[in-house]
């Protein structure tokens, strides 16, 4: 049974929060850098530190685009919505639901924070929020979706968030490809 979340493994988890909070005003957003779809692939490139053959199944203009830091980005060119991390070899480190609830509700203790659904399978788990600024006077600014999640294929472990700015379709479309994350066949 899955319970607690692997010191390492929250570290991670906490990487991807801080940089996925799906809140406009909450940071300050990053510069969109253009996807080109000629250089784009759903498929995870051929490289060590990446596993061969992994498929995120994407919704119809979505492309991939790598990062520096060994993370993939997918989303409509020009508009990141999801970010995945893989982590080689840590497939039975995969939270529970509680314990991925509980590791979002420490990295967002200065958010207003409604947890909006909970999912998990043996495979994964996913969690969709919405996380609204708190102020110094004490309001509140709008609240905006994000979606946390972990998917384990195989042996490895697939982290996944929504990044800023995206819509309540786009978490759901993020959290689907997320949940849908599976090894390619070999070619015959």
């Amino acid at each position: 049974m899955r319970a607690s979340v692997r010191p390492r493994l929250a570290a991670a988890l906490l990487a991807l929060a801080a940089g996925g909070t799906g809140c406009e005003g909450c940071r300050e957003r990053r510069a969109e850098v253009p996807v080109d779809a000629s250089d784009a692939s759903a498929e995870a490139p051929r490289t060590a530190s990446r596993r061969v053959g992994v498929k995120v199944p994407l919704p119809t203009g979505w492309s991939a685009q790598p990062e520096e830091d060994g993370s993939l980005r997918f989303g409509p060119p020009h508009h990141p919505v999801l970010r995945v991390d893989l982590r080689t070899g840590e497939g039975d480190a995969l939270p529970s639901g509680d314990a991925l609830t509980a590791l979002l509700a420490r990295a967002f203790e200065g958010f207003a924070r409604s947890d909006e659904q909970l999912e998990e399978g043996e495979d994964f788990v996913l969690v969709r929020v919405k996380l609204a600024p708190r102020f110094a006077d004490g309001g509140v600014g709008e609240a905006h979706p994000a979606f946390f999640g972990a998917r384990r294929v195989e042996r490895d472990l697939f982290l996944c968030a929504s990044l800023p700015g995206v819509s309540e379709d786009e978490v759901r479309e993020a959290a689907s490809s997320c949940q849908a994350i599976h090894l390619q066949p070999p070619p015959r």
